[in-house]
């Protein structure tokens, strides 16, 4: 395969061959694109069934899940008692990495055996304290442990390669397909399964958020907006199913789209332990992109943090004008959204739903709008930064070349991450993904 463009970074290119979500207003990736693609503002009232109104937070608008309670325990062989005891997070990523291998048109039974991996960012334990609360049982254990988010997943398929949960803040799931991505670069695993997930089970956790400061009295993120007065939650999850490119091109897999390459770093001091670092960021960009060897003029969107914190979105935009603004010819800026205004924060699962919203955007060649922003953020100059919030349903600025675009995610505490995605290599007639001319 020629260099150009696909093998000019430091590493082979990783090919998204699948993915499954369950995300606020949307079951699986179709709808979940359909919504995006409408504008629809999957945030809401609390269920009913959820937290009741007892005064126990004032915060009661989320992006939430319908049916979380509900799990086909029975399909996976699992007792219904031990069922019971499961955090549902980990019933989530059962059905969802089930759901990511069928859409890769992998029988997920003929794995048994395999070195496939499964990393699994989260970082929320609601079920824990409430299992604490109402007494423990014999599945106690094996239930609330975070570990067995992803050693569930390896012990139901039978898979032998590495299993773990990665908890870097909000960043961890996006860390969880990089993780993946440098096991299958390392040539230790042939096949893995990335991704996150978040359940909002406890109105107390809300309470202690808010009571941070961290949440937004009005219950939306005004992400660059003007408005911006911090976050509202979500919940959901999402699994992809990830190779080396030149695997998937010999297996004739369809590749939605591929990773070129990442980086993961920390704030390292700064102002205070919970804010974030344009340095840091900046420098985070550039390594990004080298490693990637994508020059900042063939970037065409980015996938933002993009919480709506008023602290947090000058600091993001001014880090990306920096490393990506700067210097783009005239008419041309660099295009930033956010699925938080969509369905909000998911935290620990905030970083997997930028990266599916922008695997299923490079799919369809088209990105949909990002929400709830009408006038800019007086901290954030987006003309001088070179950048333009996506406001309209459009197709993608590529004019038919390669789509490229990043997905940011930053942690609290300072664990940043970001991704460089790209659109695959054209298809021969005969299925096969071609180089590039």
């Amino acid at each position: 395969m020629s260099a150009t463009g696909y093998e000019a970074g430091l590493e082979e290119p990783v090919a998204v061959v699948g993915l499954s979500c369950r995300l606020p207003g949307a079951a699986d990736p179709d709808a979940f694109w359909r919504s995006l693609w409408a504008g629809v503002d999957a945030v809401g009232e609390v269920p009913a069934d959820r937290w009741p109104d007892d005064g126990g937070t004032d915060y009661r608008r989320g992006g939430f899940l319908e049916q979380v309670d509900r799990f086909d325990a029975a399909f996976f062989g699992i007792p219904p008692a031990e069922a019971a005891a499961m955090d549902p997070q980990q019933r989530l990523v059962l059905e969802l990495a089930w759901e990511a291998l069928e859409r890769a048109r992998i029988a997920p039974t003929s794995l048994r055996g395999s070195t496939t991996s499964v990393v699994v960012g989260a970082i929320n334990g609601d079920y824990a304290t409430l299992t604490d609360r109402v007494g423990s049982g014999p599945y106690a254990l094996t239930g609330l442990l975070r570990s067995l988010l992803a050693n569930r997943v390896s012990y139901a398929l039978g898979l032998r390669g590495p299993s773990l949960a990665v908890d870097a803040g909000q960043s961890s799931s996006l860390l969880a397909v990089q993780v993946a991505c440098e096991q299958l670069r390392r040539g230790e695993v042939g096949l893995a399964l990335a991704g996150g997930v978040n359940v909002m089970v406890l109105p107390e956790t809300t309470e202690a958020i808010g009571t941070a400061g961290a949440l937004s009295p009005d219950g939306r993120c005004w992400t660059f907006d003007a408005r911006a007065n911090g976050y509202v939650r979500g919940e959901g999850g999402a699994v992809v199913v990830l190779k080396r490119l030149s695997d998937a091109v010999a297996d004739g897999d369809e590749v939605l789209c591929v990773v070129l390459g990442g980086a993961v770093n920390n704030d390292g001091g700064g102002d205070g332990l919970t804010v974030p670092s344009a340095p840091a960021q900046e420098e985070l960009l550039r390594r990004a992109y080298r490693d990637a060897g994508v020059g900042a003029g063939e970037v065409q969107y980015v996938e933002l943090h993009g919480t709506g914190t008023p602290v947090g979105d000058p600091i993001e935009a001014a880090a990306l004008g920096a490393a990506l603004g700067a210097g783009r010819p005239a008419g041309t800026p660099l295009l930033v959204g956010s699925v938080k205004t969509n369905i909000g924060h998911l935290e620990g699962a905030a970083g997997i739903a930028g990266f599916v919203k922008t695997a299923l955007a490079i799919a369809h060649r088209s990105l949909p709008p990002s929400l709830n922003f009408e006038t800019p953020n007086p901290a954030i100059p987006l003309d001088e930064l070179g950048l333009a919030v996506v406001r309209e349903p459009r197709e993608w600025p590529a004019a038919g070349g390669r789509l490229v675009a990043g997905v940011s995610s930053f942690g609290i505490g300072g664990t940043n991450c970001h991704l460089v995605l790209a659109s695959p290599p054209p298809r021969t007639p005969a299925g096969r993904t071609a180089p590039p001319p």
